[in-house]
């Protein structure tokens, strides 16, 4: 049977693999939900419970690995729906400056620990570009849950979180060119240029032209055109990302948000996209939980290098994101730099790469490996704890009025 479910022994596998994932996500979400904490926090632990460090019910695959990708891509792209291009250009200095010092303090936090515990210039680089990483699909889960994707300090993380994957992205060309001994810096550059420019004309140009074409869009005889034309746009603009070295979430995220205006004038958009959000996202979510290894803990100083490293990182990050957002206030400051813990999938494929390069060693990959995971469940709730509370409805005061007046 575990066999059966490694999702790489032919159709049969997959589909009970699929099963397997999809219920065990939902039913760990309504526990946490009842418990009043994030579903997302419930369907990561599915993950661990699931796979191989405890039942070993479901092993990491190439195929799952694919679920999960395009999980997070529509994730990215739903986000984008909700965000309309003036409200992120709104926030966009404050956006530079959590983005700029969030890579900037956790890099530092992370390189001199490494260098404290031993490590090698090249490991002690590495570390802390692993730090550097930032998960914005599960925060941008649960602000999506809560309804609070436009709220001014989820429009800073969001657009902090682009500027993150291009700025992450140079430190991690520069650590691996150390790694074989180069650096090329023209293909350094030569990427951000790419990146920037991407971001630039999707972002300014898209809305505009999409909202024009529109109309002429609807007018196709297909069901739903505008729906199907938006998944599309979302995989194209997806390999454009991948293409230029850049994450493929940013590519659907700025997908989304050039329909974000169009949608209004469709609302079924929404709906839709929601819909099949729903279904693909909980193998995203559970996969990440599937990479944690508890075997590898079996050591002390394994265990008290991955808490360190898992401490540095949270504060890290909130000290960094929140000292570029102070001007928020201090709630709003703090609210982002949570918001910017979660290292999630990013994490992972940073720690997968250090050991492929044979720049870090089984314990160190533990170690960001568990912080990956940890920095991911320890945020939600605090997300959740932190988010400002709904205004009141007319309804809502109405009823204050008449308990007031029975007391």
């Amino acid at each position: 049977m575990l066999l059966f479910l490694a999702a790489d022994s032919g159709h049969a596998g997959l589909l009970l693999a699929l099963f397997t994932i999809l219920i065990t996500a939902k039913v760990m979400a309504e526990i946490f939900e009842r418990l009043r904490q994030p579903a997302v926090v419930g369907e990561i632990l599915a993950g661990v419970i699931i796979g191989p460090s405890v039942l070993g019910i479901v092993q990491p695959s190439e195929i799952l690995s694919i679920f999960a990708e395009i999980g997070v891509i529509l994730l990215l792209f739903n986000v984008g729906l909700d965000i309309k291009p003036k409200s992120l250009l709104s926030v966009g200095n404050k956006a530079i400056l959590v983005g700029v010092l969030g890579i900037a303090i956790p890099f530092v936090a992370g390189y001199y620990v490494a260098t404290l515990w031993g490590g090698n210039f090249a490991e002690a680089m590495f570390m802390g570009a692993a730090l550097v990483a930032t998960s914005v699909g599960i925060t941008a889960r649960v602000l999506g849950s809560m309804g609070l994707l436009n709220e001014s300090t989820s429009r800073v993380i969001l657009g902090a979180a682009v500027i993150d994957d291009i700025l992450g992205l140079m430190i991690l060309s520069v650590v691996s060119s150390v790694s074989k001994g180069t650096i090329n810096y023209y293909a350094i550059i030569a990427t951000a240029v790419s990146a920037i420019v991407f971001v630039i004309v999707v972002g300014a140009v898209g809305a505009r032209l999409f909202t024009w074409l529109a109309p002429a869009i609807n007018n196709l005889r297909i069901s739903k055109p505008f729906f199907k034309f938006g998944l599309i746009l979302c995989l194209g603009l997806s390999f454009v990302a991948l293409y230029i070295e850049v994450a493929a979430i940013i590519g659907a995220f700025l997908a989304g948000m050039a329909l974000s205006e169009a949608t209004e004038d469709n609302p079924g958009m929404r709906q839709l996209s929601h819909g099949v959000m729903e279904f693909m996202v909980p193998f995203f979510l559970v996969y990440i939980g599937m990479q944690l290894d508890v075997t590898l803990f079996t050591e002390s100083d394994v265990i008290m290098y991955s808490l360190v490293i898992t401490l540095v990182a949270i504060l890290s990050k909130m000290l960094g994101c929140g000292l570029g957002a102070m001007n928020m206030g201090l709630k709003d400051a703090m609210r982002v730099g949570v918001g910017m813990v979660p290292r999630g999938e990013v994490g992972i494929v940073v720690a997968q790469l250090g050991l492929s390069l044979a720049v870090i060693d089984s314990k160190a990959f533990a170690a960001v490996l568990f912080m990956a995971i940890a920095t991911t469940l320890v945020a939600p709730p605090f997300i959740k704890l932190l988010a400002p509370r709904p205004a009141p409805t007319d309804e809502d005061i109405h009823i204050s009025d008449v308990m007031t007046r029975i007391g």
